[in-house]
């Protein structure tokens, strides 16, 4: 009899413990040589208040030659001027409604608004502008370096 209530009470016990193990979380150990984690608090934006926008290097360098991944925040009621780039870009609304337009004729009111989860290339040497109006909007930009923007605006 002992002995059947004294393994009982070690079933319950041990029992016990395993539920414990369970909720308590483990903090797993990453290879940081087989990946890198950026928490959105740890992201570095550098804001332009002349352009009303502020930009995240994710990955490469948009000044050099080869791939680069950026962030950009365009902050409510602010665009760009009729531009184009040197090099395709491929963008992805993360947030916000991102209005763009195209021509060297700027018009804000002609611009089409572009929905967050939408993506959309920009081809390279074509004028377009872009930016929000009454909301933020974030993008994810992947390019080719380097990165350069002409103004094309015919007034």
């Amino acid at each position: 009899m002992l002995r059947s209530s004294a393994l009982r009470r070690l079933f319950h016990v041990a029992g016990g413990m395993a539920v414990l193990l369970l909720l308590v979380p483990v903090k797993a150990e990453l290879n940081p040589a087989a990946i890198s984690i950026q928490h959105s608090n740890q992201i570095k934006w550098t804001t332009n208040n002349n352009a009303g926008n502020a930009n995240a290097i994710l990955a490469g360098d948009p000044s050099k030659p080869g791939i680069y991944v950026e962030l950009t925040k365009w902050f409510p009621h602010h665009m760009s001027r009729p531009h184009f780039h040197a090099n395709d870009r491929y963008i992805y609304v993360l947030s916000g409604t991102w209005w763009v337009g195209t021509g060297s004729k700027y018009d804000p009111d002609s611009t089409v608004p572009v929905p967050a989860g939408s993506y959309v290339t920009h081809f390279g040497k074509q004028l377009h502008y872009d930016g929000a109006k009454d909301e933020e909007v974030v993008l994810e930009i992947v390019g080719e370096g380097p990165a350069t923007s002409t103004n094309g605006e015919v007034k």
